[in-house]
């Protein structure tokens, strides 16, 4: 198994060409993370960087301060990405210092040429992206991402990525996004890594390594490393409803323990950038609440990096009715501690008047402008502005076969398998004739997800392309489209049932459009849109009516951003795959599956309800005082639905099955500062090769405040021949058990622990150990809001 210790620059290359190398089939590569070397001092907390900062800001206008912190949006054309009407001159005058959506190795250069020849102090600019999974080779989209459950593969993601970005030009991305969600009403739930924040720490680290070349950020310097951005900071996936913008309410501890671990991990992951929320949190919109951006941020976390607004969030702090005018805003997100603001121009065009006037320190803008000269001279452009701008690059590395060939790897471990009854697949490779029914079969651009950069969908493969590639000569594929995605419009089921009965497979493409979640695209019902639910049960009835008394295969490939509730689809169906969005290789990856060339390991990281009316509905809730009771009326269940989801967390099947036994825990009773060893052994008890994802799972017996029926805290990948068996060990520290307290600080209290292992949430495996002694405290209380 290849191992790289640290991948950045031409090792990121030699790297990316093994998996090129490598057989695609049950290629399994490893990243691991590097450590800065003893005494290496991380780029965002370098005293050159510090020093340098110094002496180019005493050389600054006021204007030129607040020019530096000023992002501008881009203009599409026809030729690509260009600068708004009179960004040159803006260039010139030093009132700009970061564009946003603009990138191409050639005109890039030229922007920066303008920035450190024609302008007084010559400071170069930075360009950034939304590079969320992948610029021009797409990657899966992060919550199939966060469904393979291999922070390895996902940093090497980030890595390609990252690396086909900074060849066109680009220094900055706005991902990772770590908002917890456990609304999937929300359409920005597919950005993210779902409902666990534990789950959603490891990936929002792994994403940050990937984009930034390595933990601390070290890897900052390098031309092919794009500095990330943790986002949106803080609990936008609390949105009241589901809906987009909304206002989030929750309490402070429901905050600590569910929503800020995943930033936090991103920061100490090393994470350049930070961006603010839309919402607010108890009434203080993020762009406006120094406890978030400075108490929490920078004063517990010792953020060193740069916080930029979102698009326009500065501004929509007057209808959020905590600032009369567009200049007062500018004021509160300066103070809180917003240093750039992304397209608003309040700063560039109201925060010098307000200097002068003494409403506004020059302090706050001295600080903000400091910490991005700091950045800009870490990335190397204050030595070397063209260093992100070499053309033969930008093609070396645009849709590289490497990057394809991992763009591939990474989407079949994003496919979850959810249903197989009568081991319907994998297919017969020798299978005639297959219908491909669907509104969704043949859509490349649904394929490629939404926020997909450059990523075009003539470069895309969909499930239908995918199909026809894999069958060839030696079958015949019928296509049938079946039903609009969306409305109830049925003209087009005859011809698919005309299909199904011609076949002797059938494979139904059904879900969302692309463009049906991520921003401003919140559904208040998660159920099957338009008439799909419909297509897909008269497509069954027919393909059963012609079938006589065999069984044709008849297989569901859902294309989704969100949680669905399918119970009908699931019950009618034979077979279900969840393949969400999975960029360029989409198509690939389902054949992949599908025809048994890849055995799938997926497991889902958000809970499937039964019905929208379940939401929220998430596997690490507290009890309650009356938990459910089938037998018992008068406690916490529903009269028209079963409490339980439709599938849990974790959970994904396989072409094999696994057996767990023999859970050991070591030592039974710990204290102080000890770990505990918990140990499990694991058997391929099925008769082909594949991957399990081992979750271990942990309930606080007792405790001062009310936790969680089970917490996830650990999971390893591992590979299983049939009939192998393996002891799989995890250690666990203090912060596993750890809590916080009725004074809110982060403690581990004595008493007993219930370990639960197995294959999904539900895990029934279990032992108990104690934890002795004094209460150990961890960390101090938080910082109380305000």
């Amino acid at each position: 198994m290849p191992t790289v210790t640290r991948v950045v620059g031409e090792k990121t290359r030699a790297f990316l060409l093994l998996i090129l190398a490598a057989p695609l089939s049950g290629c399994t590569l490893v990243q691991r993370s590097p450590t800065p070397e003893p005494g290496r001092e991380s780029p965002l907390n370098s005293a050159q960087a510090s020093r340098f900062a110094d002496s180019v800001l005493q050389l600054m206008t006021l204007d030129e301060k607040l020019g530096q912190l000023a992002q501008l949006p881009g203009r599409g054309t026809q030729t690509g990405p260009r600068v708004p009407e009179g960004g040159e001159q803006q260039i010139r005058a030093g009132r700009v210092g970061s564009f946003l959506g603009i990138f191409g190795a050639e005109y890039t250069r030229e922007l920066q040429r303008i920035a450190t020849q024609e302008s007084r102090l010559k400071i170069p600019l930075l360009f950034a992206n939304d590079v969320i999974h992948g610029f021009r080779t797409i990657y899966p989209v992060p919550i199939a991402e966060a469904s393979s459950f291999d922070p390895e593969r996902v940093t090497l993601s980030a890595r390609g990525a990252a690396v086909e970005a900074t060849a066109h030009g680009l220094h900055w991305t706005f991902a990772p996004m770590v908002d917890i969600a456990r609304d999937p009403r929300w359409g920005r739930i597919v950005e993210g890594a779902g409902e666990d924040p534990y789950l959603g720490a490891i990936m929002a680290a792994a994403q940050v390594r990937g984009f930034q070349g390595g933990d601390g950020a070290i890897g900052l310097g390098e031309p092919d490393v794009l500095m990330a951005t943790a986002k949106h900071f803080a609990a936008y996936g609390g949105a009241e409803g589901g809906r987009d913008y909304n206002s989030v309410e929750l309490t402070e501890r429901t905050l600590w323990e569910t929503y800020l671990p995943p930033y936090e991990a991103a920061v100490k992951a090393g994470a350049a950038t930070v961006m603010a929320s839309f919402n607010d949190i108890g009434g203080i919109p993020a762009h406006s609440s120094d406890w978030l951006l400075d108490d929490v941020l920078r004063r517990r976390w010792g953020f060193k990096g740069l916080v930029v607004s979102d698009w326009g969030g500065i501004g929509e702090m007057v209808p959020h009715g905590v600032a009369a005018t567009t200049g007062a805003a500018g004021i509160l997100a300066l103070r809180a501690g917003v240093d750039v603001d992304m397209s608003d121009g309040i700063y560039a065009d109201s925060l010098a008047a307000a200097v002068r006037a003494g409403r506004l320190q020059e302090a706050f803008v001295d600080s903000s402008v400091h910490r991005l000269l700091r950045l800009k001279y870490a990335l190397g452009l204050f030595q070397d502005p063209y260093r992100f701008n070499d053309v033969a690059r930008e093609r070396r590395f645009t849709l590289a076969p490497e990057h394809l060939r991992a763009a591939r790897i990474a989407a079949r471990e994003g496919i979850v398998l959810l249903k197989n009854a009568n081991k319907t697949l994998p297919l017969r490779k020798d299978i005639r004739t297959i219908a491909v029914i669907g509104p969704l079969a043949d859509d490349a651009r649904s394929a490629l997800g939404s926020w997909a950069a450059d990523g075009r969908s003539d470069e895309a493969v969909s499930v239908l392309a995918g199909i026809r590639a894999s069958v060839g000569q030696s079958g015949r594929v019928i296509y049938a489209r079946g039903a609009p995605v969306d409305t109830a419009d049925t003209t087009g089921f005859s011809l698919a049932r005309s299909a199904a009965s011609r076949a002797d497979a059938i494979i139904l493409v059904l879900g969302e459009r692309e463009n049906m979640s991520a921003e401003a695209a919140s559904r208040a019902s998660i159920e099957l849109p338009g008439a799909q639910l419909a297509l897909a049960r008269s497509v069954i009835r027919a393909a059963r009516a012609s079938a006589g008394g065999s069984r044709k295969p008849i297989i569901a490939v859902l294309m989704n951003g969100r949680a669905l509730a399918i119970p009908e689809l699931v019950a009618e169906t034979p077979a279900v795959l969840e393949t969400w969005f999975l960029g360029t290789q989409h198509g690939g990856a389902v054949v992949d599956v599908l025809f048994g060339d890849y055995n799938p390991s997926g497991k889902l990281p958000v809970t499937f309800p039964r019905a929208t009316g379940q939401i929220p509905i998430y596997y690490n809730h507290r009890n309650t005082g009356r938990p459910p009771d089938s037998a018992n009326s008068y406690t916490s269940k529903y009269l028209d639905l079963p409490w339980t989801p439709l599938f849990p967390f974790g959970y994904g099947l396989s072409y094999t099955t696994f057996a767990y036994s023999n859970l050991r825990l070591s030592p039974q009773s710990i204290g102080g500062r000890d770990s505990l060893e918990v140990t499990v052994d694991v058997r391929n008890s099925g008769d082909r090769a594949g991957d399990e994802v081992v979750q271990v799972y942990l309930r606080d017996d007792v405790a001062s405040v009310a936790q969680p029926v089970r917490a996830l805290k650990a999971f390893r990948r591992v590979t299983l021949g049939p009939g192998e068996m393996q002891s799989v060990a995890f250690k666990l520290g203090p912060d596993s058990f750890a809590l916080y307290d009725r004074q809110m600080r982060r403690v581990v209290e004595p008493g007993t622990f219930t370990i639960y292992v197995g294959t999904d949430s539900n895990a029934h495996l279990n032992s108990r150990f104690e934890f002795t002694g004094d209460t150990l405290v961890l960390a101090p209380p938080t910082p109380r809001f305000h």
